[in-house]
């Protein structure tokens, strides 16, 4: 992400200087050394993939049809490992993220069409992950929820302050909720006691259980890749880390494929465990109807004990804080990228919180509002992948890291099977009554 001042270039230097001498073959660290300064973007990037929107897909899949959809949860994820990647690629090989690329290939008419969905998406984006926060403040503390998103508010604009002080500091704090919420979801994994020999078997061997079991399926995936993400890794990735030449660059992005991996591949187990708790939890004590978020919570302390609904309640709060703080870093790069005009960051955060913070004070429905902030998302998804692989497939654009002519048959597959799943999704919402 493009930074507003001096200061982070003088307190991320030591990160950038161990980068070129990796990059330029200077270094004579070991493996995890050498990788160590180009960590970060992707785990950024991969809280859209462990939001509360995530917590509720996956307890209602585990809750309703026990370990059976794991497979959807792994496929899914290995589908936005391809798509993440190929947006850290555009911001490495060019110098620009995918909002600019948008407003530099498309016609005027085009590009405002494209900037007021993603601004609605940013905007649903953070509903969602504010609407995460408060619930759990609510439900760790009693607090009322518009006070809970006002104070969800508040720790989001200081989390977001620490980018004054360079990427670092920023990718430490964002890194450490994933950790909370990883190690939240260990324990709870603990507790709750799968069967491993069937998780193992529903990872891998693909089932459905009637029309019903689709539709999840569906909104589990139609859920997993998100537009903001797209937006923001390519904007993570365009100046953090500055190759100089082809060769460097390839380099780089092999070093952001494995930040890819280790980063996704964390999001991908979270998401696994979280179905398995609901599973082993709900679905075998044939709770099967336990779907919100709230009752989930609820129903945790009687057959698992105070820790385990403590643990959601943890997790929970660390997820929202974190992806509403990255959703709220996404909607300021949707802005600047398609406008290309300097906004204070004060003013581009607060068109993107004030929408969450009125919802949660009029007092909507928070599952329901969870759902329709999904389908402004399934809305936005096209113009955010289909724009992707066009310019990573672009020999002008991208140089020396354009796609290979297999990753982007598979990855324009990959991108039409989502779009269709998520038109799909939309169809059952609006017409399925």
């Amino acid at each position: 992400m493009k930074q507003t001042t001096d200061k982070p270039v003088q307190k991320d230097r030591k990160t950038v200087q161990s980068a070129r001498d990796v990059l330029s073959g200077k270094s004579k660290k070991g493996f995890f050394a050498r990788l160590m300064p180009f960590l970060g973007p992707a785990f950024i990037a991969s809280v859209a993939y462990v939001d509360p929107g995530n917590f509720a897909t996956n307890i209602q899949g585990g809750a309703k049809f026990g370990y059976m959809l794991l497979w959807v949860i792994l496929a899914s994820n290995l589908m936005a490992m391809l798509l993440q990647s190929l947006s850290a690629k555009l911001g490495i090989a060019t110098g620009h993220n995918l909002a600019e690329h948008c407003r530099n290939q498309f016609s005027r008419p085009v590009v405002i069409g494209m900037w007021v969905i993603g601004e609605l998406v940013a905007i649903a984006t953070d509903l969602a992950e504010f609407l995460g926060a408060a619930l759990a403040l609510n439900l760790l503390f009693g607090m009322p929820l518009f006070a809970a998103g006002l104070l969800t508010a508040v720790i989001t604009f200081l989390i977001l302050g620490l980018e004054r002080y360079g990427f670092r500091p920023l990718e430490a704090v964002i890194t450490a909720l994933v950790a909370v919420v990883a190690v939240s979801y260990l324990i709870e994994t603990f507790l709750s006691k799968p069967d491993w020999g069937a998780v193992t078997y529903h990872l891998f061997v693909p089932q459905f259980q009637g029309t019903e079991s689709v539709l999840l399926a569906t909104g589990i995936l139609g859920a997993t890749v998100m537009p903001h993400a797209l937006f923001l890794h390519s904007a993570l990735t365009q100046d953090r880390i500055v190759a100089r030449n082809p060769k460097q660059q390839q380099t780089l992005f092999r070093y952001e494929l494995i930040d890819v991996f280790i980063a996704m591949g964390l999001a991908s187990m979270i998401n696994i465990s979280m179905l398995m708790m609901a599973a082993s939890t709900f679905y075998f004590h044939g709770l099967t109807e336990i779907g919100a978020i709230e009752e989930a919570h609820r129903t945790l302390e009687p057959l698992l004990g105070g820790a385990a609904s403590l643990v959601f309640g943890i997790s929970l709060l660390a997820s929202g804080l974190s992806s509403s703080s990255v959703g709220t870093m996404a909607g300021q790069v949707i802005m600047q990228g398609f406008l290309h005009r300097h906004i204070p960051p004060w003013v581009r955060r607060l068109i993107t919180i004030i929408p969450s913070l009125i919802v949660i004070g009029i007092g909507l429905e928070p599952t329901r509002t969870l759902v329709i902030s999904q389908v402004v998302l399934s809305f936005g998804l096209p113009f955010a992948v289909i724009p992707l692989v066009m310019f990573t497939s672009d020999k002008k654009i991208m140089g020396t890291l354009v796609n290979r002519r297999i990753t982007t048959v598979i990855a324009s597959i990959v991108a039409a099977f989502i779009i269709l799943l998520n038109i799909f999704l939309l169809h059952q919402i609006f017409f399925s009554g």
